[in-house]
């Protein structure tokens, strides 16, 4: 009994704390994600719950990561004003096609060759660490619908953050085939190149595609828009999951489903209110679950989650997220037309997060990694530098980058 009073106070506190408590720190070079982490260290030291790790539940972990994520994907794809043109969408597919590809890459050799880890776990952290997290990137995300006009720095983190979580899967399907079948290639690969990067990519954008059309025609098309004028905000998840089932039925990428199904249900009224209240509940619904997972993270931090960090940890994960990051982004987008400081700005701001949890609990469910417990270490060091670095950053950073464009188009 006492358990669960406590509980419901604790989680209530936790809701007053996503409600208000970004009011008070405005104008503070800090977040709600790093106050969340702050709160569940000290929280879980004074109790003394220093047992607490991720990599003991992972299928819990799997499940509330996946239930963050595809919340996140809804309210990117709502949010995004710009139309669905090849055009408009050029930096996006830049960050998408080179910029992710390159930094797996990278990120598995620093991990094959400076940490010595086994090729499949060293694969298994690149795909892990290469997407842009949806969740945590919400500061450097464009705003509402219809809020004011997208700059092409928000727009592209957004869009890159919205794709790239899905696409990375098929990374990480071959880091589990590596694990299963070693680092031969052999008939497995053709399957990985077919299943896991054909079909399931083609799945998900089909099935995001078709729940999207359907749904939006439903709401928007229908007499009178009746369910426009009259429907509640938390219709988001509805979409939010019939798409990711969809998706995932026909075994396509739910990720790629739930972006592209918001997108596209947007676009059937693109300046419609209903599309404000479907947003305000995802956005509020995201932050509940992002809050509850930042809270554990940090309680796990007062356990024995860092415990086997070196030195040669501390510097691949600087390097992952201060070198490998900007200098990947800033060569994919030469020649994109954007400023220096926007290309910047962009390279600099991949926030790596619940995205990473994801990936490596989700694979670790399926196989066996060799020394895993390094890949633990890493990608949680990695996410909570991410954390308070880019907390710090992203307020100061995007209102200079708003001065400095105001400046430039009055002159």
């Amino acid at each position: 009994m006492e358990s669960h009073i406590f509980f419901l106070g604790g989680f209530g506190l936790l809701i007053l704390l996503v409600a208000w408590f970004p009011i008070f720190i405005r104008n503070l070079p800090l977040t709600l994600p790093i106050i969340c982490v702050a709160i569940g260290y000290g929280f879980f030291h004074l109790m003394d719950e220093s047992g607490l790790t991720p990599r003991d539940y992972p299928q819990a972990l799997t499940f509330l990561t996946e239930l963050t994520i595809i919340v996140s994907l809804t309210g990117a794809g709502l949010s995004i004003d710009k139309r669905l043109k090849w055009r408009e969408w050029a930096n996006t597919f830049r960050l998408i096609g080179l910029a992710m590809p390159l930094s797996i890459a990278a990120i598995a050799a620093l991990g094959a060759f400076f940490l010595g880890l086994p090729w499949e776990t060293a694969a298994l952290i690149g795909a892990a660490l290469a997407p842009t997290d949806p969740v945590l990137a919400a500061d450097v995300r464009v705003g509402p619908p219809q809020a004011e006009p997208e700059d092409e720095v928000r727009f592209s983190l957004t869009s890159e953050a919205g794709l790239n979580d899905g696409l990375a899967f098929p990374f990480t399907f071959l880091a589990i085939g590596l694990a299963a079948h070693g680092a031969s290639w052999g008939p497995w690969t053709w399957e990985w190149l077919i299943l896991d990067v054909v079909w399931r990519v083609a799945a998900g954008f089909a099935a995001g595609w078709v729940v999207g059309s359907m749904l939006g025609n439903i709401v928007y098309r229908m007499r009178h828009k009746i369910i426009a004028r009259t429907g509640q905000g938390f219709a988001s998840l509805g979409i939010t999951f019939v798409a990711y089932a969809g998706a995932e039925l026909i075994h396509g990428y739910g990720f790629v489903a739930v972006f592209v199904a918001a997108l596209v249900m947007r676009r059937r009224d693109n300046h419609n209110e209903y599309n404000h209240r479907l947003y305000d509940f995802t956005e509020q619904a995201e932050h509940l679950l992002m809050m509850t997972l930042l809270v554990l993270f940090g309680g796990s931090l007062a356990g024995p989650l860092l415990d086997g960090l070196t030195w040669p940890i501390v510097a691949a994960a600087i390097v992952v997220l201060f070198v490998i990051r900007p200098v990947v982004g800033m060569l994919s987008l030469v020649g994109s037309g954007m400023r220096r400081c926007e290309r910047s700005i962009v390279s600099l701001f991949g926030i790596r997060g619940v995205g990473s949890f994801y990936y490596l609990s989700y694979a670790t469910n399926i196989e066996d990694f060799g020394e895993v417990d390094t890949a633990w270490t890493l990608i949680s060091l990695v996410v909570l530098l991410s954390i308070v670095s880019y907390g710090m950053l992203s307020a100061p950073l995007m209102g200079w980058m708003d001065r400095r464009r105001r400046h430039v188009g009055a002159a």
